[in-house]
């Protein structure tokens, strides 16, 4: 499929947008790409926020947020400001706005940007029918926008602040959610209708994000907003993050599932990744995500002229089905290729580099030429340059009882594997893929988000049957434990709970930290179960709105759980929250003993 959000798939370069001034931080442009964190304090006390900034600026914050919930807080950025500059840091503030246009204005005098989320900035009237807006009524509802960003933008054009549209998958407005429903187009044309006005008002330092705990979603709507964009004559920069992404390893592999298939088309301009931990925390990851793209190997190779999967919506690719366990309809499976250590028992099929007689439940793993030369075997091991060759390709249309353990070593391998599936699209080879890659002198953690930069974006998009990844230091459970881990934040297999947890703000309500992990303590053996975590009810139940369960804070040491969308439990006290949430799974029937 054809795209213009890349222009080139096989050799992507960085998308060209305009450059955007942020407090003397320009991003966009020709400038690198930007990484952000935000504050978990609250915005009234300068101190603490203060201090908060100065950790996140010292591990490397280029820009940091703030939650300005109320005109107040909006105003005490200029303390907080003030105090930073008077201990050396001029590091750009953003403010984060939600509900609340007078809090914006305000912002805009102090903050070097705004965010505002078109899904709550304006309240929308529904249509007097309760289905369809007729064309005055759209009109009337555009001209309300206006109304409200004109006198933003004038203080931002007289203070030279730029504004962020924060568009959330969770929290549409009900008018987005009428008119298209709960989709990356939805999310698209929120964001759409704020920049035309800024548009046709000539304001231009504007910065967009498509945000999402849905991988899959996020990336989705990020490409087709560029595409939109492009389609407009729009160039604005773009702000990539997964949202309540989680903590540990694992909100560090579900960043960089999505926040690494943008990067690697071109797209991005800034990048913040969301952890339910320290501010500081998120700024390595995401300098280690930016680096990964702007040292890619570039490749020459033949041009691709379509993609072979739709990139605003999901499908898995075709193959035939081997032996009931890859391909197919099976899900994506982990491969363990063994070595003298004992095999782990999360991989579903064991292969080997020799012969191994004794062993049935192994299979050899062939190279090219001894497959070709006649050797029996199941499992073939290809390189991108094999599919070059007529003879190979020829080889492969004819062999229908093999599946591909696809390699590569480039550092850029995703654009190499994504070619090396566009080729096999091309001539019409449905044999399964395993995708293979290996990592050397890493520590576990590179190694993690490497892998989910580089792999997670082709089972994003719906290419491989199964993951392989071989590397010296590291333990083949600690192997196989990435490759389910990256699965499951490309939402293909699920193989344990998945928490969405927003990382905190100065809204919130309780340590989230500590109670993610009580969470994860009493309900960690609840496979394919989807948890939200939230600090409070300005995002919480719409971001958890894929979650069959949430826990969200209400009050001060009070909170709410919600089974999907619905309110359930109201305002319990929190040292109980957490056995009341086992008790709503057990009547729910969702539970089962660890």
């Amino acid at each position: 499929m054809k795209t213009s959000y890349c222009e080139c798939p096989t050799c992507p370069t960085r998308r060209k947008t305009i450059e955007v001034n942020v407090g003397g931080i320009p991003m966009g442009g020709h400038n690198p790409i930007r990484v952000q964190t935000m504050t978990t304090t609250n915005t009234l006390d300068t101190t603490a926020s203060v201090e908060q900034c100065i950790r996140a600026a010292n591990a490397g914050a280029e820009y940091i947020r703030l939650t300005t919930q109320g005109v107040r807080e909006a105003s005490n950025l200029a303390n907080i400001a003030h105090e930073l500059r008077s201990k050396g840091y001029n590091i750009p503030l953003i403010a984060d706005v939600h509900f609340n246009p007078a809090a914006a204005l305000e912002a805009a005098k102090h903050a070097q940007k705004v965010r505002i989320n078109p899904g709550n900035f304006v309240a929308h009237k529904m249509p007097q029918n309760g289905t369809s807006y007729t064309a005055e009524e759209m009109a009337n509802e555009q001209q309300r926008i206006a109304e409200k960003l004109l006198p933003l933008i004038a203080i931002c054009q007289q203070h030279g602040t730029a504004i962020r549209l924060g568009v959330n998958h969770g929290s549409l407005s009900e008018r987005m959610m009428l008119l298209h429903g709960d989709t990356p187009q939805g999310m698209v044309e929120s964001a759409m209708e704020y920049l035309r006005i800024f548009q046709q008002h000539n304001f231009h330092s504007v910065v967009v994000s498509m945000k999402s705990s849905s991988t899959r979603t996020m990336v989705q709507a990020v490409r087709l907003l560029a595409t939109t964009m492009a389609d407009e004559q729009m160039a604005y920069p773009l702000h990539l993050g997964v949202t309540e992404a989680g903590d540990g390893e694992d909100g560090r592999i579900k960043s960089a599932v999505g926040i690494g298939a943008l990067l690697a088309d071109g797209l991005g301009d800034t990048i913040r990744v969301s952890l339910t931990e320290p501010p500081e925390a998120e700024i390595p990851v995401a300098q280690e995500l930016a680096a990964l793209y702007s040292q890619r190997q570039a490749l020459v190779f033949p041009k691709i002229e379509q993609l072979p999967y739709n990139p605003y919506s999901y499908s898995r690719r075709f193959t035939y089905q081997w032996n009931g366990l890859v391909g197919g309809n099976c899900p994506p499976v982990v491969v363990e290729l063994l070595d003298n250590e004992q095999p782990s028992e999360q991989a579903d099929v064991y292969l080997s580099a020799d012969e191994r007689n004794d062993d049935t439940s192994t299979f050899r793993l062939k190279t090219l030429d001894e497959a070709m030369g006649g050797s029996e075997g199941v499992f073939v091991l290809i390189h991108h340059s094999d599919l070059l060759y007529p003879e190979t390709v020829e080889w492969l249309q004819s062999a229908m009882d093999r599946v591909l353990v696809l390699s590569s070593k480039s550092t850029n391998s995703y654009i190499e594997q994504r070619a090396a599936f566009a080729l096999l699209h091309e001539h019409d080879i449905q044999l399964p893929v395993i995708i293979h890659r290996h990592y050397d002198k890493l520590s576990l953690p590179t190694m993690q988000l490497r892998a989910a930069a580089e792999i997670g974006p082709l089972l994003l998009n719906g290419l491989g049957d199964g993951v392989m990844l071989t590397a010296s230091n590291f333990s083949n459970h600690e192997r196989c434990a990435t490759a389910l881990a990256i699965m499951q934040a490309a939402q293909v297999r699920l193989s344990k709970p998945e928490y969405i947890a927003c990382p905190g703000c100065g809204r919130t309500l309780y340590d989230l930290p500590s109670t993610l992990q009580r969470v994860r303590a009493a309900t960690s053996h609840l496979k394919g179960l989807k948890i939200g975590v939230m600090g409070c009810i300005v995002n919480g139940p719409g971001e958890m709105a894929d979650a069959n369960y949430g826990y969200v804070g209400a009050a001060r040491g009070r909170i709410s759980l919600y089974r999907g969308k619905t309110l359930v439990k109201a305002n319990l006290p929190e040292a109980e929250a957490v056995d009341e949430l086992v008790e709503l799974i057990k009547a729910n029937g969702d539970w089962v003993e660890p």
